[in-house]
């Protein structure tokens, strides 16, 4: 699983990304609805910008008593990230959380543009799932035998 390429960890999932004049309202809205904890900043051309996470609306808006309403994510976005390309394999993105004490890395492809984002819960899906089949094994061989 760790050395299988980042673009079959995100299976052409859409990429979440925002505009960097969106209100950090909109921004916390979206990252509820499709439950993650982070959307990527993208210019006109899907170029990343940077990423705006849970902890950055927490931390710059909310314990700042800022209105989501008025404050655009570009205000408190993490600007050039450290980002991976989907050709690399996905325990390269763990490291990368791991040495750099964050939670999401976006992706990008050979241009540049956002193309994803991984997170921990990818390496723990990937897992459940490969759990899942060793157990449906396990139970036919049993039948059999």
């Amino acid at each position: 699983m760790l050395d299988r390429p980042i673009a079959e960890i995100l299976n052409h999932r859409p990429c979440l990304s925002v505009a960097r004049d969106t209100s950090v309202q909109n921004a916390a809205r979206m990252m509820k609805e499709h439950q993650t904890g982070a959307v990527l900043v993208v210019g006109d051309d899907d170029a990343l910008l940077g990423i705006c996470s849970e902890r950055d609306i927490v931390t710059r808006v909310v314990a700042e008593a800022g209105d989501p309403d008025q404050v655009t994510v570009r205000e408190i976005m993490t600007t050039e990230p450290e980002s991976l390309s989907e050709d690399k394999p996905f325990s390269h993105a763990l490291h990368l959380m791991y040495e750099g004490r964050f939670r999401h890395v976006p992706v990008v492809d050979a241009q540049g543009r956002a193309v994803g984002i991984l997170s921990p819960r990818d390496a723990l899906q990937c897992d459940a799932r490969e759990f899942e089949q060793q157990m449906v094994s396990r139970e036919e061989i049993t039948v059999i035998l």
